[in-house]
């Protein structure tokens, strides 16, 4: 069987040699076809124009999965924290330095795409994000450093810095900003040293100090879960606006997914059958598997295989592969969940006078699955937080099964289970 490549792959390989060397808008058609041997009606054909074969460059060339391999095997850094994660650091400028009129066309150009290519493009940002978060994940193990942010929001800060320091100086002759990239590099480093993580295990502690627990790497949250009362009323409002409002309500209520996650989703991470309801969520560290219950707060909600989020999928026309979209077909974003949520609950109170809030979709999914008997490290695999981040939730449950005790021992002295000696 014939090695040699492609027509498909031979155009891809030349219009990502060409982009990354002249630019997406410095490059023609023509260069490519000629740099892949065919003509330009070939091309056309395979792609249909030059976004098309932009959009193929982007999901089947393997450019960032290079980079984020590359990242991932920095395994020959300086003991010491800040050296090691400036020279990681700098290795990540350096290889986008490579690539300048790439960075420049791909962010200077993103509003002309197709919104399947700034989706590609966002998939293929999100990976290196991963690969930076697992490598953020081994390089703290490795120093005895505890992160007081999870790797997969460190690692989009630390993206963020570095991505926007090179985007400033490939797209600006001259700032004052910074004199010099070791310059930015030292105060970058020093935000996410001193700023994101403490030492472990202190060798000393002052007198009358007491050493931190484990827990003090992680925000302590107020857990404020909704009555069951309150979780239907949003769930019957949602259905009445549409069938993605509902699709998306149900999700929030059923499978305890953040935001993000809700709004990450695309239509193959689902897995349903009639056993079995799952979505498949993937992080840096790996991925899980968190099932959609058909039981919320007591109330049934069709079946594994005919339930909201399903005849939503089955209802959709278009053959986009985001799970939840937008009026442009877009995929929905966070604000924009946000506001689907408050005409959601538009009109309910908390017991603080205040409306739900999104947050506590997520917390209350949490509550009802340790009181249905789901051990807490169970509930840490579902949702891949940490045991110290779900404390304040096992003592929100055991108040809840304290209550529910007291009330049903609150009867007539002699009848039922106060009866029982």
């Amino acid at each position: 069987m014939s090695s040699l490549p492609s027509t498909r792959q031979r155009l891809i390989y030349a219009a990502l040699r060409l982009f990354m060397t002249q630019g997406i808008s410095g490059t023609t058609t023509r260069q490519i076809a000629e740099a892949a041997g065919v003509n330009e009606v070939t091309l056309f054909r395979h792609f249909g124009s030059k976004h098309g074969l932009l959009f193929g460059v982007l999901e089947e060339s393997s450019v960032f999965q290079r980079l984020g391999n590359a990242l991932v095997a920095q395994d020959n850094l300086p003991e010491d924290p800040e050296q090691a994660l400036r020279a990681y650091a700098s290795y990540y400028l350096h290889a986008l330095e490579q690539v300048p009129d790439l960075v420049r066309s791909l962010v200077g150009g993103a509003d002309q795409y197709p919104a399947e290519n700034r989706l590609a493009l966002g998939k293929r940002l999100t990976e290196v994000n991963q690969y930076v978060a697992h490598s953020l994940t081994t390089f703290m193990a490795q120093r005895q450093l505890t992160p007081r942010l999870q790797p997969d929001p460190l690692a989009s800060f630390f993206n963020c810095l570095l991505l926007g320091y090179a985007v400033i100086e490939f797209t600006s002759d001259y700032h004052q900003l910074w004199e010099h990239q070791e310059d930015f590099l030292q105060y970058a480093v020093k935000i996410i040293l001193h700023g994101a993580v403490v030492p472990s295990a202190p060798s000393r502690l002052p007198e009358g100090a007491q050493q931190s627990t484990a827990s003090d790497s992680f925000p302590q949250i107020v857990v404020a879960d909704l009555p069951a009362d309150t979780v239907d009323r949003i769930l019957r409002q949602a259905k009445k606006k549409s069938q993605q409002d509902y699709a998306l309500a149900y999700v929030c209520f059923g499978a305890g997914l953040s935001p993000e996650e809700v709004c990450g989703l695309l239509r193959s991470q689902q897995i349903s059958n009639s056993q079995q309801h799952f979505l498949q969520i993937h992080t840096a560290t790996g991925s899980r598997q968190v099932p959609v219950n058909q039981w919320i707060m007591g109330k049934r909600f069709g079946s594994y295989t005919a339930n909201p989020l399903t005849q939503w999928l089955k209802s959709r026309k278009d053959s986009e592969q985001p799970m939840f979209i937008d009026e442009a077909l877009q995929p929905l974003t966070t604000d924009k969940l946000q506001a689907h949520w408050q005409t959601w609950t538009e009109g309910i109170t908390t017991l603080t006078g205040q409306p739900p809030t999104l947050d506590q979709a997520q917390q209350t999914w949490c509550i009802d699955m340790l009181m249905r008997g789901v051990t807490l490290e169970n509930l840490s695999l579902l949702t891949g937080w940490h045991l110290d981040q779900l404390q304040p939730y096992a003592r929100r449950a055991q108040e809840k099964a304290a209550l529910e005790q007291a009330t049903r021992l609150d009867q007539k002295p002699g009848t039922g289970a106060a009866s029982k000696d």
